[in-house]
């Protein structure tokens, strides 16, 4: 930084003596004074900004790299037993194309979070890779543990046949945005709710970057929200449910920060087990 400060101080002094005739020692030393008192910290500013901004702007595109594989299925889908509670949509939502995580579960936060991978054997992988929806496992010190259909993508054209035997390839991985066109978040009363004593939900079509991060009930006897605690995955839960609609609010969070998202009447009084509901609603974070 020395060196710097020196370098940038001999520019501005040569093109100061340029115009003004230095008469003494006096004069040079309120100069280099007025430098570095105030110019100086303006220049650092204007390095500090050119140099790291675009390095942070990059970091949160970067690829990781992995390992990724596949497990079996009789029909190339995903499966209905995931960790992360999602039942027949974590089986068949991206077409398919899903994939267990270890690293990139988070503890159920991410869930359902969208990725991009691509493989590294020459001449048999795709350049753009595939997109996989994620859930959680774990084997063979990978990343990814994608559906047959799934890896399949990551393939160049007919080339899946050749990739397959490899059963454990080097990717590439990085976070992307998920897309459901023209379809808003559902709320879905999970499969081991009782109504009208227990209630779990899992939040399905969950579009963008975000991550959901808590949720909370509205007490109406008491106005007041209670937060649902996490079961597994992405299920939420809460013992004695109020009666009545269910009014929830979640945390999002993204790159953006965080914010609560409220909705009302989300879920009907006589709700049922297993039955997904339409919130009417377009999560854009």
């Amino acid at each position: 930084m020395v060196w710097l400060q020196k370098c940038i101080f001999a520019f501005y002094l040569s093109g100061f003596a340029s115009r003004h005739s230095l008469k003494s020692f006096s004069l040079w030393h309120t100069v280099e004074e007025r430098f570095e008192n105030k110019l100086l910290p303006l220049v650092l500013l204007f390095l500090c900004v050119i140099v790291l901004l675009p390095l942070l702007c990059k970091c949160e595109d970067t690829f990781t790299y992995s390992r990724a594989t596949y497990y079996g299925s009789p029909d190339c889908l995903g499966t209905l037993t995931g960790a992360c509670g999602f039942g027949e949509y974590g089986r068949s939502v991206n077409g398919g194309k899903v994939g267990a995580v270890s690293g990139l579960y988070r503890g159920g936060t991410g869930c359902g979070a969208c990725y991009q991978g691509r493989c590294k054997v020459p001449d048999l992988c795709a350049d753009d890779g595939m997109k996989v929806a994620a859930d959680h496992g774990e084997g063979d010190y990978t990343d990814l543990i994608l559906s047959p259909c799934g890896f399949s993508m990551l393939a160049s054209s007919n080339m899946a046949a050749d990739l397959f035997p490899y059963g454990v390839v080097g990717i590439e991985h990085r976070r992307v945005p998920c897309q459901y066109p023209g379809s808003n978040l559902f709320i879905k009363v999970h499969g081991h709710s009782q109504f009208p004593d227990y209630l779990a939900i899992v939040m399905l079509y969950q579009p963008g970057l975000s991550d959901i991060t808590a949720v909370d009930i509205w007490q109406e006897d008491c106005q007041e929200w209670k937060g649902m605690r996490k079961s597994y995955g992405a299920v939420w839960y809460v013992a004695n449910p109020p009666k009545g609609p269910v009014n929830l609010r979640f945390q999002v969070s993204g790159r953006g920060g965080q914010k609560w998202v409220q909705l009302m009447n989300v879920i009907p009084s006589d709700w049922k087990a297993g039955v997904a509901y339409d919130s009417a609603f377009q999560l854009d974070y």
